[in-house]
């Protein structure tokens, strides 16, 4: 693989530590403001809003642009966002970092995409993406504990400045080891990379986007709760065993790039009903300790293996105006991330208990299942599902030893 797909997988490592960062901050950072938990929350749902806003916003503004330059343009926009969080002397100006930050993390991983498929051969795209995506994998399982560990050793603000350096190193990275890669897209036009909206296929992808990740996000939205409540564990143990989680997300990430590479929709097909099957066997047995470590690893290896998959395909279905149906794609993961936790924050809220998310979550993928199924046989394609003994297979010769 080319080692411009490394510089990629850092600038997605320091998006996603901004993301990810400040939940372990949210005291330290009210203390300074003086501002209640309540408005501090805001410093996270307002990063989430401005991402979904700027997928699309911010991809369309320079569709037509070279794209190196757009990808180390969005990263001085988001050091700018740092720089400015490290050194706000109000709440308002903190949020207003967050919020600039926030808006290259759509464009960023949208645009990325196109770039790092377009670095290798098409046979190779699934697995191009999910080493993009590594970044923000690996920046979900260190992102809270990093920014916890920086900012009680050298205070909050040491965490941004961090982030910062960091995205000074991808910057350098990109210019130096990313080839150019043309402009956004063959026709140059803005109202061709909106018009591929019209597409079914693209249409359908986006929804399977988000239902998927609003299915596993639905449920691991209350994880806290489900492991101390139900399960039983201390509250000491739940960092541990979301890093366990994280590591699903890894390594799913990494083997459902290289199994979509082999068989797009049925690896997507394959993961899709794996991950409603570990959902409601997760909710059948979340008393059980034993059962729930299990449960939890596999809820993040399959969730996550399906992000390459599905990035590609609304790729492929946008042919060649994909730079802001990519972008629009980051956009319905986050938007699938608010659906999940909204509905499973419902049924919690009417006293069906911890668990009712993880049902939810399940129903939800289900869902998804039913329009990845429509999206397969509307594509005039042959809808087989990948076998997961493949899926398996593949697993162990990614996990394997290299000799």
């Amino acid at each position: 693989m080319p080692i411009g797909l490394i510089a990629l997988a850092l600038g997605g490592f320091g998006i996603g530590l901004t993301e990810f960062v400040i939940m372990g901050l949210l005291p330290d950072v009210a203390n300074t403001f003086g501002v209640t938990e309540a408005a501090a929350g805001w410093l996270i749902t307002g990063y989430a809003l401005s991402v979904a806003v700027g997928a699309i916003g911010m991809t369309a503004a320079v569709a037509r642009l070279p794209r190196k330059r757009v990808l180390v343009g969005l990263l001085g926009l988001f050091i700018a966002g740092n720089l400015l969080s490290a050194i706000a002397p109000t709440y308002e100006l903190m949020l207003a970092g967050r919020v600039l930050a926030a808006l290259c993390h759509g464009a960023f991983f949208g645009i990325g995409s196109v770039v790092a498929a377009a670095m290798v051969a098409p046979e190779k795209k699934g697995a191009a993406i999910a080493i993009m995506f590594t970044g923000l994998t690996v920046a979900n399982v260190l992102g809270v504990p990093f920014g916890t560990f920086i900012g009680q050793s050298f205070g909050w603000r040491a965490t941004f400045w961090a982030i910062s350096a960091i995205g000074v190193v991808a910057l350098l990275g990109i210019l130096i080891l990313v080839p150019d890669a043309g402009r956004g897209s063959a026709t140059a036009r803005l109202r061709d990379e909106f018009a591929a909206f019209r597409s079914t296929q693209v249409v359908l992808s986006l929804l399977v986007t988000i239902l998927g990740f609003g299915g596993m996000f639905g449920a691991f939205t209350y994880i806290a709760y489900v492991l101390t409540e139900v399960s039983g564990f201390a509250t000491t143990t739940v960092p541990w065993l979301l890093v366990l989680f994280g590591v699903g997300l890894f390594i799913g990430n990494l083997i459902g790039g290289k199994a979509a590479d082999r068989n797009l929709d049925g690896t997507l097909l394959t993961l899709l009903v794996a991950l409603t099957a570990v959902l409601a066997f997760f909710a059948l047995t979340a008393g059980s300790q034993p059962a729930t470590i299990v449960s939890l690893f596999l809820m993040g290896g399959f969730g996550f293996g399906t992000v390459p998959g599905l990035q590609m395909r609304v790729m492929n279905s946008a042919g060649d105006a994909s730079t802001l149906v990519s972008g629009a794609n980051i956009g319905a993961f986050n938007l699938g991330n608010a659906l999940g936790a909204f509905a499973g924050g419902l049924t919690i809220s009417a006293g069906f208990g911890y668990t009712s998310p993880i049902w939810v979550g399940a129903g939800i993928t289900a869902l998804a299942v039913v329009v990845m199924v429509i999206a397969r046989y509307s594509s005039n394609q042959r809808p087989t599902v990948a076998p997961l003994a493949s899926l398996a297979s593949l697993a162990k010769t990614e996990l394997e030893p290299q000799r």
